[in-house]
């Protein structure tokens, strides 16, 4: 039995194409079942996040089990082959089994590192048992996947920069505050990117966020979503004492921040520092207010330097990654390799030998004065006996092989017997 992986990604097709391919996952129940219903697919998952559309599957023939799944894909989105051939992937044996440990730990995403697509692939993966479209192999290939991902995080430091503007700035925050909590945030403006770093300044504990925006319903909306307050953009001078934190993203033409303003804030507060985060261009921010004794001002290109030098330590962290992964598919493919039936009935044989010759020097030893011809005769009854035992499992085993029942059986006599690589 052999891993595949069929699909694309957003470095091979345009969001066009991905929205196209997408498997809802309230739906996915019936793609599934029609993926391992094909005749050389025994075993699927299906992965479908914004950024990709990929089917994990175990196949009988990799060719025709490859070939089956692109129709398939082709068939049900209602996608003619020649859009979608130039843009599809495909994977088999090791280099499957590399991709899928890459994109659990990844190394695969449109950002190096982020954690988000191992949450992904576990939901995944929950659906697959729930649908029951994954066995012994799909089972054993997940969980390491899934082990991998965390031996990468923990033995690299791939996923401890900050390499979105939006985070790059929670990172600073985090810098200056010795804890978020208990700070309040002011948004200045209600775009994406400030709307993120608002999101996540949230999840690292703020107390309360301000939103002031020109169009005032705009700054209700997004107060009502982030659980924060609406404030009148033009008074938004008169708001600057209460916040710790400021994000600023206009588009205005002309500083709508003074030094002047964050001096008399400054006073009210006490002189308890604030951090002025102004990724507007034009800036918002007057670049003075830097000189200002507990105020700390970052700019765009601030937050894209930041940036920038952890995307290159993030590329050196991913190779120490690849390299906890070439060991991992080693270790996996040593178990795939097991799961044909031949290894693992010379590896019963040789565990019976062993325990009968232990059990017939004990006997042996045991009877004072035993000739040549009862050692031979114990010896020839034993191997008779062990041979008539293990008849009938070696030839269901035989059998069965390089099918999905025969796998399951392998799988559970190695464990029975004790049989797993060390």
């Amino acid at each position: 039995m052999h891993i595949i992986v069929v699909g694309l990604n957003h470095k091979t097709a345009p969001v066009e194409l991905r929205e196209r391919l997408y498997f809802p996952s309230e739906n996915i129940e019936e793609p599934l079942k029609r993926v391992t219903s094909l005749p050389q697919i025994s075993e699927a998952l299906i992965l479908s996040t914004c950024n990709r559309v990929e089917i994990v599957a175990v196949t009988r023939d990799i060719r025709e089990g490859t070939e089956e799944i692109r129709n398939f894909l082709s068939s049900y989105h209602g996608i003619p082959m020649s859009q979608l051939d130039s843009c599809l992937y495909s994977y088999d044996s090791y280099d499957a089994i590399k991709h899928i440990f890459q994109v659990a730990s990844g190394l695969d995403s449109m950002i190096v590192g982020e954690p988000q697509i191992l949450g992904q692939l576990k939901d995944a993966y929950s659906l697959t048992n729930k649908y029951k479209t994954s066995d012994v192999i799909l089972h054993r290939f997940l969980h390491r996947a899934f082990s991998v991902a965390k031996k990468v995080r923990t033995e690299t430091k791939i996923a401890t920069s900050a390499v979105s503007i939006s985070y790059a700035a929670v990172e600073l925050a985090k810098k200056i505050f010795d804890t978020l909590k208990n700070k309040v945030v002011m948004l200045i403006g209600a775009g994406e990117m400030s709307e993120l770093a608002a999101r996540h300044l949230l999840n690292h504990g703020v107390k309360e966020i301000l939103i002031a925006n020109r169009t005032y319903s705009r700054a209700v909306k997004l107060a009502e979503e982030l659980g924060g307050r609406p404030a009148v953009f033009e008074d938004i001078t008169l708001f600057l004492d209460q916040a710790d934190i400021v994000i600023s993203s206009t588009g205005s033409a002309h500083y709508i921040i003074r030094s002047d303003d964050v001096v008399r804030v400054l006073k009210i507060r006490k002189h308890k520092p604030m951090f002025f985060i102004d990724i507007a261009v034009p800036r918002d921010i007057d670049p003075k207010i830097n000189d200002i004794s507990n105020v700390y001002l970052y700019d765009i290109d601030d937050l894209e330097g930041l940036v920038d030098s952890n995307i290159k330590m993030r590329e050196e962290e991913a190779k120490k990654a690849e390299r906890i992964i070439e060991k991992e598919i080693g270790q996996f493919n040593k178990w795939l390799g097991t799961l044909s039936a031949v290894p693992t009935v010379i590896s019963l044989r040789e565990r019976f030998e062993e325990i009968r010759k232990k059990e017939v020097e004990k006997t042996i030893s045991s009877l004072n004065g035993s000739s040549k011809v009862d050692v031979k005769a114990l010896d020839a009854l034993t191997t008779s006996i062990i041979n008539k035992i293990l008849h009938y499992p070696v030839t269901q085993l035989k059998t069965l092989d390089n099918t999905r029942e025969g796998n399951y059986f392998v799988d559970a006599v190695r464990k029975l017997f004790d049989l797993e690589e060390k």
